[in-house]
This record gives structure tokens, C-alpha cells and sequence, in this order.
């Protein structure tokens, strides 16, 4: 069947220049014809993930026509603006799959809203509630290597789409032939018929000015004199980041030159993933340089934000994304409490895979915290419940461990610009007062405990990949581990089954949260193991929360952990 359709393609017109060689290329390659077309990329709640090239299973012009194809037929079922708004990030042929996605929507007779150059996914989520569209779509991998692209669609709300409304796009993509299926009109064709407008410079300046509307401590910036260095890591970030920054003040700012300008072949750093210390090691050269206060790195798609402090000794400490993420909701408690501005019944919110010591922290405020599935459309759906009550004023933070911050309603998915201006608002906070990020961290770690969390992960590339993982989780359920390296299990969470297992007395309770498949191992002495298969890569990822006297002792309990659980990963 696969042959046949590679055929197909290779008899096609293709309008995609890049396509025809490719496929030429692996003619008779029985391996590379299979690993192309024996599957379709799968829509879901994230949308569409997959490395650049020719096939059914590759991002390409067709399979990007195709995912719009389905995505307008649900369109045209909701009523409403019957609009969609559009952005792209830096990535090689994001604005090539952004203007054929325009070209679909406005052949079906829906209005399109597109930015005229690539801006973030927090653009795309306030462009997509400004307007009132009936959906979104951002073309983007996120930090996947150079070679991926990818295309995530949103609901009316600036959130990742449903699984409701994904199921409904994804039986509608597979009703549309991939090659000839889909409905399209060149796109200055719908300009003219005022089918597809751009995104107004309007809608741009509300943006910053709800960003900036987060501030805590506002004015604090012009007079503290913080020395930063920026990379948007040849991303989307740097127009929109440092705008913000010089409104509210920041203006000693050196960009990384090497990654300062878009580029998808992203030539400094094979994963440009602000976790990683690869992507930030140029950052970081130069921040000793030129000695600054705080590095900072924001992801291709800018709804990520990575930093790395300055010691005492003036060697500079990357920090965690649950580092960042409790000194933020420190920080922002503080000031927001110290100038009355702190609202009736706060709420926070985290993922489940993100550090206890946020709800340690939130709790010393009065603050509740609530923790959600992983995905930040979990959050987003917190902060719409919220509003739904008239009540969104009482959400004051979201963050995940994987870098992903936000403060205020104004989006419905992490926002870098945020991250990055409260990030610099509180390292010059800390400055003006003789303090830094670094002193204030090791203040949060004597008085409320010294947690150590750190992820490891497992990849299953290839075709049977997802079987291998699919097996591991079976497997886990099956013959669950009563101990890991010693520590006997005290509790065990399946949110795919909802429900937590008392390991000594076999009592099982519900769990609230929907179904998602994760397995939650709490031990006993207080650490805890998370296993969940990554969302978007072929990967298991194992999280670790240990708590010790100091770091020692809690790391080495979190390399016990690990050491024990690598082989039920085999």
C-alpha cells in the first residue's frame, strides 16, 4: 500500500520544488519508502509534529493543506467569525505551510488573520482571542531540532485545541486526499477578495501592553541598572522580547550575535531548547564577558524562557524551569502582597509533573495552588473556569517544569515575553536591594526545604518506537514496583486509569483530573517518581523529586532512582 502511494506522490506535480529530488533519492530504498509513507503524521490536541521532507508521514505543503483542509470543515460547522488567525516562527518553510494554511481557509470561504512577519505562539493565542477567530494555528516544532516542523491548532479561547474538536479536525483530515484533496486559491487572490488580512499593528501594541500590564513592581526597571544578555536562540523572540524590555526599561541588553537573526537550520545549536546547556553556551561565553547580571534564551516559537544567574565568584548557574517557576511565584506573592495588590482568594497553577515546592510556597502566601495534567492548555482551562465565574482576577501565575511561564489572563498558553520581563523585573528588584536571583533561591531552599527535581528521558525512535513505549506503560501497570532502589512505594496515581492505589492497605480513591497516561510513584520519606511518554517526541520521560538536609544528599537519592528504574525503560 505504501508503494503505491510513494508512486502516486512520485507521479504528482509536485508545486514543492524540495520534494521531487527527495523522493527520486530513495528510490528502491525499501526502508526510507515505508518510513515516509506507511503512516500519516497523527493530529491530535498538539496538532501536527514531524521531520521536513516528502510523505504522508513528513511535514510537507500537502500534508499542511491537508490538517487545514480538515481543520476548516470544523470551522464551518461552529458559527461565530468563521475567522482563523495565523502565526510562524523561524523555522525552514514556516512561512511557506502558514500562507498555503491561509490559502485552504480562505478557498472554503474563512477569513484568515496573519501576521506579516513570524511572531510567537503568545501572539498567535491573544491575535486569536482579539479577533474573536473560530480557531488558530502556529506553525512551529517549538524546540525540536532544525529538521521538524510542526503545526498546533487552537480553539476560540487561545488554548491548544480539545481532544473533542481534534478528533472532529482529525476524521475530517482523513476524509481529504492528501495530494489533491484540499481546497486552495493563491493567497494574494485572497487579499484581494479580503478573504486574508493581516494581523493590525493594533492588535501587536495590545499585546505588549497586556504584558506589560503584569508588571509587579512597575518604574523599578529604569533606575536598576541591570546588564543582560538575550539570545531568541534564531527564534521569534527578539522583536517582541526586547520590545517589552526597553518599555519597561531594561536597555543594557547585548544579543547574542550568532543566534540573533531568524534561521531554521538553527547553526549554533543542534536542539535549540533553552534547557539544554549546548543552546545557551554561546549565551553564556558572553555574559562572562561582557558580566552581566542574568543570561537569558528564549525557544524558536518564544513560549519558553531559559536563564543562567550570576554567582558571587562571577561564574554564571543555569537554573531550572521549576527553579524559575518558584522564584517567580515568590516573587511575584512578595511584591504583590507588600503593594496591596494581591486579589481576593489567589489561585496558582501547575502542572503535576512540576515541583511540590511550589504548593510548599504558595501555601506560606495564602495562595492556592492547583495542579493540572501536563500541557498548558490545562492551565489555560484553569484560568478559563476562573473567568467563566468572574473571577480571573484571582489568577496570579501558571508555570510548568519545562520552561513554560505565565502571568495574567491575556493568553491561553506560556508566554516567554512575560517570562523573560518578570524575570529581569525580579533580578533588578533583587539588585536595587543588595540581593541577587542566586541569594534568593538558597533564601527559598533553607526555609522551605531543599528539593531537588530533575528529568531524565528514554527515546524509542523508528516505526515501533510507540509499540516500545506503549509496552513499557502496560508493562508498569501490570506488575507495578512495590520499591525503587530500596524505597518502598507507598502510593501509586494512574491518571489513565484515575485512580490512587494505597500500596500497604490496597484502598483505591479516584482521581478528579481527566485521563492522561502518566503513573505518579510516591515513596516513602517524601520523594516522588513520575513516568509519562512525552506528547510530541518518541520519549518516556522519568521525573525525580527528592528532598534532602542539602543538594548531596538529595541527588544522591535521585541517582539511587534512576539507576533502579533505567532498566524497566528496557
Amino acid at each position: 500500500m505504501y508503494k503505491k502511494e510513494y508512486e502516486r506522490w512520485l507521479a504528482y506535480a509536485l508545486e514543492d520544488g524540495d520534494l521531487k529530488p527527495e523522493l527520486e533519492q530513495i528510490a528502491g530504498d525499501e526502508e526510507a519508502i515505508q518510513d515516509r509513507f506507511a503512516v500519516s503524521l497523527q493530529f491530535g490536541t498538539a496538532g501536527l509534529r514531524g521531520v521536513i521532507g516528502a510523505g504522508t508521514n513528513r511535514m510537507n505543503l500537502y500534508v499542511v493543506r491537508q490538517a487545514t483542509q480538515g481543520l476548516a470543515n470544523w470551522v464551518k460547522t461552529q458559527g461565530g467569525s468563521q475567522t482563523v488567525a495565523i502565526s510562524y516562527d523561524s523555522r525552514i518553510k514556516s512561512d511557506l505551510f502558514a500562507k498555503a494554511a491561509a490559502e485552504v481557509l480562505a478557498a472554503n470561504g474563512v477569513k484568515v488573520r496573519i501576521y506579516d512577519q513570524l511572531m510567537p505562539v503568545p501572539a498567535l493565542s491573544f491575535a486569536t482571542r482579539y479577533y474573536g477567530c473560530n480557531a488558530g494555528i502556529m506553525i512551529t516544532a517549538s524546540h525540536n531540532p532544525a529538521k521538524y516542523n510542526g503545526y498546533k491548532a487552537y480553539g476560540p479561547d487561545g488554548c491548544q485545541m480539545t481532544d473533542e474538536a481534534a478528533a472532529v479536525v482529525y476524521a475530517e483530515i482523513q476524509k481529504t486526499d492528501v495530494l489533491d484533496g484540499a481546497k486552495h486559491i493563491p493567497f494574494e487572490q485572497g487579499m484581494e477578495q479580503g478573504l486574508i488580512a493581516y494581523v493590525e499593528q493594533e492588535c501587536c501594541e495590545a499585546l505588549y501592553q497586556a504584558i506589560e500590564a503584569c508588571s509587579v513592581r512597575p518604574g523599578l526597571c529604569k533606575t536598576a541598572g541591570l546588564k543582560l544578555v538575550y539570545s531568541p536562540l534564531n527564534g521569534s523572540g527578539l522583536v517582541p522580547v526586547t520590545r517589552v524590555l526597553s518599555d519597561i526599561g531594561v536597555t543594557d541588553v547585548t544579543i547574542v550575535p550568532e543566534q540573533k537573526d531568524p534561521d531554521g537550520n538553527f547553526p549554533t545549536c543542534p536542539y535549540p531548547n533553552p534547557e539544554i546547556f549546548e543552546a545557551l553556551r554561546l549565551g553564556l561565553e558572553l555574559a562572562e564577558k561582557e558580566q552581566a547580571d542574568l543570561m537569558l534564551a528564549t525557544d524558536p516559537d518564544a513560549d519558553r524562557v531559559g536563564i543562567a544567574v550570576r554567582c558571587k565568584d562571577g561564574s554564571y548557574e543555569l537554573l531550572s524551569g521549576n527553579e524559575v517557576g518558584v522564584l517567580l511565584l515568590d516573587y511575584i506573592c512578595k511584591a504583590r502582597l507588600e503593594n496591596n495588590t494581591m486579589p481576593q482568594n489567589p489561585v496558582m497553577v501547575k502542572s503535576i509533573v512540576s515541583t511540590p515546592l511550589a504548593d510548599v510556597v504558595a501555601a506560606h502566601y495564602g495562595v492556592e495552588c492547583r495542579n493540572v495534567l501536563t500541557g498548558f492548555k490545562w492551565i489555560g482551562d484553569q484560568i478559563a473556569q476562573l473567568e467563566a465565574a468572574g473571577q480571573v482576577e484571582r489568577f496570579i501565575f501558571g508555570f510548568e517544569e519545562s520552561y513554560g511561564y505565565l502571568a495574567g489572563s491575556y493568553v491561553r498558553d506560556k508566554d516567554a515575553i512575560v517570562g523573560s520581563m518578570l524575570i529581569c523585573e525580579m533580578a533588578a528588584y533583587y539588585r536595587s536591594i543588595g540581593s541577587s536571583i542566586k541569594e534568593e533561591l538558597e533564601r527559598i531552599y533553607s526555609t522551605f526545604g531543599r528539593y531537588l527535581n530533575q528529568v531524565d528521558s528514554f527515546e524509542f525512535p523508528g516505526l515501533s518506537g510507540m509499540d516500545k513505549m506503549a509496552g513499557i506503560m502496560q508493562q508498569l501497570r501490570a506488575q507495578p514496583p512495590v520499591e525503587i532502589a530500596g524505597y518502598p512505594v507507598v502510593t501509586v496515581e494512574d491518571y489513565k486509569l484515575r485512580t490512587k492505589t494505597d500500596v500497604k492497605t490496597g484502598e483505591v480513591t479516584p482521581i478528579e483530573l481527566p485521563a492522561s497516561n502518566v503513573l505518579i510513584y510516591r515513596l516513602e520519606g517524601g520523594a516522588s517518581v513520575v513516568v509519562r511518554p512525552s506528547g510530541t517526541e518518541p520519549k518516556i520521560k522519568t521525573y525525580f523529586t527528592t528532598l534532602g538536609k542539602d543538594l548531596q544528599e538529595a541527588q544522591q537519592q535521585k541517582d539511587a532512582l534512576a539507576k533502579a528504574l533505567a532498566p524497566l525503560m528496557a
